[in-house]
């Protein structure tokens, strides 16, 4: 009987000791949320999801440095070609003799120096102008809020919707005769730089990057004095290089790369630009020295950008500032 008594009060002990032992067990983790991705991490630690991972990556790699990396490969190797390697079929991806006799004849053939001299003019100027004029006008719609603000920052993104094309004829003769002083200013870098400072693209971009900036910088500048005037140039402007930068590259890089506005407001021979240049004497060239120029005219924005690709990326997106 006391074997039957005593056998209970162990099963029980035993049991109890055992729900103790599941009630102290650590709880799961939950799942982790912050991998939403279409392989999960569990089959990316697999060698085999490692494997197909960066075998796709390296394919969709590749193929996009190709496309956009091919033109500009063909368009150099093709300026090392003899004219009669150029055309011939099938085309050959390297050529038989590496030169660069073409460059040379290009440069003065094409009399690229002039070229290049009065498109770095242009593009000066309307870098200066753009950073000048956009800057204040996105510095006044953003922090100093005049009447009709909103207004006008909304008739000038409503010109964004507007084709070039459209609007390239009432352009050409505002800069034909100037309204109120009726100045001519056809075959002038006025007519390059003006048009290039009203856009309302890059007032867009830089009010929106000032709109970002604490409040309190410019209330700690009012308070020690400063008005708004030195609060642009000694605030604003520090804090706000990556928009600037990416705003002056676009600016370049328009100028130099325009054809149509160009041709029309500098018909004189000595003010062309460098696409204008070009084009106007590709008839009288051999295709290897003609390709040789557009390898130097290329040559300046490829520089820039990879001089300010970092104020490119971190301009593009910034939107807020910690304090």
């Amino acid at each position: 009987m006391s074997n039957l008594t005593v056998a209970p009060k162990r099963s029980a002990e035993t049991s109890g000791a055992r729900s103790g032992a599941r009630g102290r067990r650590r709880p799961r983790k939950p799942i982790s949320s912050e991998f939403r991705t279409v392989v999960s991490p569990h089959q990316l630690n697999t060698r085999h999801g490692r494997a197909i991972y960066w075998t796709v990556l390296v394919v969709v790699v590749a193929l996009f440095t190709a496309v956009f990396v091919f033109p500009l490969y063909w368009m150099v190797t093709g300026a090392m070609k003899s004219t009669e390697e150029l055309v011939q079929i099938p085309p050959t991806f390297l050529p038989s003799h590496f030169g660069f006799e073409a460059f040379a004849e290009a440069w003065e053939l094409m009399d690229l120096q002039r070229l290049l001299g009065n498109t770095a003019l242009y593009a000066g100027g309307a870098w200066l102008f753009t950073l000048t004029f956009d800057v204040a006008a996105a510095y006044a719609l953003s922090k100093l809020r005049p009447a009709l603000g909103k207004v006008v920052l909304a008739l000038m993104l409503a010109t964004l919707m507007i084709p070039p094309m459209v609007i390239m004829l009432p352009a050409y003769l505002t800069v034909k005769e100037l309204p109120l002083l009726g100045w001519d200013l056809l075959n002038t870098p006025w007519a390059i730089w003006l048009p290039a400072a009203a856009n309302g693209f890059n007032i867009f971009l830089l009010k929106r990057f000032f709109d970002s900036i604490p409040r309190e910088l410019l209330e700690a500048a009012e308070i020690d004095g400063a008005g708004p005037g030195r609060i642009l140039w000694s605030v604003v402007v520090p804090v706000s290089r990556p928009i600037l930068g990416v705003v002056s590259i676009l600016t370049v890089v328009n100028v130099w790369r325009d054809f149509v506005w160009p041709l029309l407001v500098l018909p004189d021979s000595d003010k062309m630009s460098i696409s204008i240049g070009i084009a106007s004497l590709s008839r009288q060239m051999p295709q290897n020295v003609l390709i040789a120029s557009l390898v130097i005219a290329s040559i300046p924005t490829i520089v820039v950008f990879f001089l300010f690709q970092r104020h490119i990326m971190a301009g593009l997106t910034a939107g807020s500032l910690k304090g």
